[in-house]
């Protein structure tokens, strides 16, 4: 399962920036998508998920109200769009893929996430 991250770069705080996660020759509706990241020295940590419906997104508490998780049924990709964006945010983010049967279960721990992309560095500065 390949996936593929992109969109990252360095912004000012406050700006926004749009991830984008595709999955080559296989739909994204097929299995749970979600967003992690990773600062340097810190754990990697959930940010976003969405199931495969595409009904039931989960959001960790730093990211409500400020990202939001989607899928682009027609170009096969998973965007996660950060607005209002912190020197906090600062980090490698990883798009993920977990295959579930249930259409509505949206996982938030990354073990539960078999598949990973090669990460896209989100830099912010204050």
């Amino acid at each position: 399962v390949q996936l593929q991250a992109s969109g990252g770069g360095l912004v000012q705080a406050e700006d926004s920036l749009r991830l984008s996660c595709a999955r080559p020759g296989r739909s994204v509706s097929s299995v749970v998508m979600g967003w992690f990241r990773q600062a340097p020295g810190k754990e990697r940590e959930f940010v976003a998920a969405i199931s495969r419906s595409g009904g039931n997104t989960f959001y960790a508490d730093f990211a409500k109200g400020r990202f939001t998780i989607s899928r682009d049924s027609a170009k096969n990709t998973v965007t996660l769009q950060m607005n209002s964006l912190k020197p906090e945010d600062t980090a490698v983010y990883y798009c993920a893929a977990a295959i579930y049967a249930s259409t509505q279960f949206v996982p938030k721990n990354r073990v539960e996430y078999a598949y990973w992309g090669q990460g896209t560095l989100v830099t912010v500065s204050s």
